[in-house]
């Protein structure tokens, strides 16, 4: 899990201009990732978006496609994370028919911008919907490009009048990648991922050094007892409860990375020590108000990928439509 929680450690969790959540606890173990959010659809589309589920608290340290068709090895600077609350019974197939009319309008648009869409295992029923962006600039862009698009424009808002039916509310939130508080890893082919496992943190008021210090001493245990383990964090800018809200990541292939991670504690807290482990709780103690972990599963019917998620893993991100079977054959007439 990434940051287990302190006394529990924990360690986190559409939207060009929509299509959006963040954390961290005590003892982690930690591969976090980014997590793109579904265009807003023009902000869905514009604002529908923005999860790698993060996806949360997040940060990621992964290969990743935003903006463009265009393949990132490491955390997208601005994520935009669109969250979409379904009403009990609309989940499910109900919202993927409808998420898909988005879909068929950005690909008819041939949008450049991708986005990635996932549902929540645990919590609240709801989808996020990820876009990562070099900028805040190229976020304004897209979003203003969008909606000078009359036809994407036009089909995003038929689509919104669907989709509005089967929800409770929606939001976005625009995060910025914090490198400092982040663990540098491996590439990852975020494309051969399943999971985010996402991690919401709520530092209080004037206590941004503790908080900084609390990530800086995982990030020097887990160098030396597992430097395999890497997350990303990001900082909440813009959105409800934006002060203080940090969201790490970790993209997962299978849940068994999860039960991996519990096996990786021990030695984090062997490589600090008991006074190390002591001062962690000081510090949780000091700067965490609350912190959230979530499992989000990608839902490639409800996402927009680019042209390279869709070459490293065509069954799972463009699968070819079931064939239809043949026909019966006629039975022969019988003799008369």
């Amino acid at each position: 899990m990434l940051l287990e929680r302190m006394g529990q450690f924990v360690l986190p969790c559409r939207t060009s201009g929509y299509r959006n959540q963040s954390g961290f606890g005590m003892i982690p173990i930690i591969q976090v990732f980014w997590i793109w959010p579904k265009e807003g659809r023009i902000m869905k589309a514009s604002i529908r978006f923005t999860l790698f589920s993060v996806c949360a608290a997040a940060t990621l340290s992964a290969a990743c496609s935003y903006a463009q068709d265009t393949e990132f090895s490491r955390p997208p600077k601005v994520m935009v994370i669109g969250r979409e609350y379904t009403k009990p019974g609309k989940g499910g197939t109900p919202h993927a028919k409808s998420e898909s009319a988005f879909v068929r309008a950005m690909a008819a648009a041939k949008w450049p911008v991708n986005y990635i869409a996932m549902d929540s295992m645990t919590g609240v029923n709801r989808s996020l919907f990820i876009t990562g962006y070099d900028s805040f600039a190229a976020w304004e862009k897209d979003s203003a490009d969008q909606g000078k698009n009359t036809a994407l424009s036009a089909a995003i808002d038929r689509a919104w009048a669907t989709d509005g039916d089967l929800l409770t509310s929606t939001g976005v939130s625009a995060f910025s990648f914090r490198p400092d508080l982040s663990a540098p890893g491996p590439d990852m082919e975020i494309a051969n991922m399943r999971y985010f496992d996402i991690i919401m943190y709520k530092v209080k008021p004037g206590h941004g050094k503790e908080w900084d210090d609390l990530v800086k001493i995982y990030l020097d245990g887990y160098k030396k007892a597992a430097p395999e383990v890497t997350w990303a964090t990001y900082e909440a800018m813009y959105g409800a409860d934006n002060g203080g809200e940090f969201l790490v990541i970790q993209p997962l292939k299978s849940l068994s990375e999860v039960d991996k991670g519990l096996g990786d504690n021990k030695k984090f807290t062997d490589a600090i020590g008991a006074a190390g482990m002591k001062r962690l709780a000081e510090l949780n103690a000091e700067c965490v108000e609350s912190l959230q972990e979530n499992l989000f599963h990608f839902n490639p019917k409800m996402s927009y990928p680019s042209e390279h998620f869709k070459t490293v893993d065509a069954a799972f991100w463009a699968p070819k439509p079931p064939v239809a079977p043949k026909p019966a054959a006629a039975a022969p007439a019988k003799p008369q």
